[in-house]
């Protein structure tokens, strides 16, 4: 069965590319899926088959993207234990382990969450994204741990995707950064535009780029002769765009503990804390993670909200950082 995704271009809509209009208004689809659909003829501008991903919309147009259904063979099973924190006929809530990829890319194909899926759900999952990402209404990244929801059936995915879109999700994790926020508290809104230097980076906007809004509250400091200067804090997400905390903390000059890509190099200090210093070399992950969700219910509505506590690995250089502050 096809599915089918109708958009009107409205006055309030800035003239621009078809396939990054389409791409800001539908978050299920990467912006390659989508122009690899318009390159193979699935899209219709004004009911004339559209074939150029470059082709400026304006208000008033009326775009039709036919979603073919995805291949049976396209993803391979992969026998891995999904930490399931529940499950209906309408969705599954898992808490994602850093160093699993969320969905199949290049050169992983088969280890990640969706082959995982596959395995366990077999056929039971919505074909409305990406034919390589099935389910899939949200993302972490690779190194992030935590909560995320899968949806089940096409209904539970519009449901799920559209809540999304509306900014209706609570979404709160817990981050270790380095120094301190000025404010301690408070909220950080930019745009968010992919980097000019390296396409794999985001980084914040001046002209461009899609609005992003994170706010933010202290929960701890660290700070003495023993250890580097570190905050656990917490981030509500207003928005969910990509890499959203790690470059908003890296534009404050707070980068994430771990974070390989808005990276701080680690100093060595000459009096710092010696089991503190090897837990903090020897983490290979970022210190971010999907605390809690919430949403609504696409079968009956009800708001429900999970929440999970913070990886051992995590929760291990916290300690030490409260041992070390004595």
């Amino acid at each position: 069965m096809k599915n089918i995704i109708n958009l009107i271009v409205k006055n309030e809509d800035k003239v621009q590319r078809v396939d990054v209009f389409i791409n800001n208004k539908e978050d299920s689809l990467s912006r390659t899926r989508i122009k690899n659909l318009i390159l193979k003829k699935k899209l219709t501008l004004n009911n004339v088959v559209l074939e150029d991903p470059s082709k400026k919309v304006t208000p008033g147009d009326i775009l039709k993207l036919e979603i073919p259904e995805p291949s049976k063979t396209t993803l391979n099973p992969y026998n891995y234990k999904l930490d399931i924190i529940y499950e209906d006929d309408d969705l599954l809530v898992i808490n994602k382990s850093a160093g699993i990829s969320m969905h199949p890319g290049a050169g992983n194909y088969d280890n990640t969450i969706v082959n995982a899926l596959m395995n366990y759900c077999g056929g039971n999952l919505s074909t409305i994204g990406d034919e390589l990402r099935p389910g899939i209404v949200h993302r972490i990244d690779k190194d992030t741990s935590g909560l995320i929801v899968i949806a089940k059936n096409n209904n539970a995915h519009e449901y799920l995707s559209n809540q999304f879109k509306k900014h209706t999700i609570k979404r709160v994790y817990q981050v270790l950064i380095w120094g301190k926020l000025r404010p301690q508290s408070g909220k950080i809104e930019t745009l968010i535009t992919r980097s000019s230097k390296n396409r794999q980076l985001m980084e914040v906007g001046i002209s461009k780029g899609k609005t992003a809004i994170t706010n933010y509250k202290t929960l701890e400091i660290f700070e003495n002769e023993k250890t580097p200067t570190f905050s656990f804090i917490e981030c509500l997400l207003e928005t969910g765009r990509t890499h959203q905390i790690r470059v908003h903390m890296s534009y404050k000059g707070n980068n994430i503990l771990g974070d390989k890509k808005y990276k701080k190099k680690f100093k060595k200090f000459e009096n710092i804390d010696e089991e503190l210093e090897k837990s903090i070399l020897k983490l290979d992950r970022q210190f971010l993670h999907a605390k809690v969700l919430g949403f609504k219910h696409p079968g009956t509505g009800e708001e429900l909200e999970f929440s999970s506590i913070l990886p051992q690995e995590l929760e291990n250089i916290l300690k030490k950082l409260r041992n070390t502050d004595k």
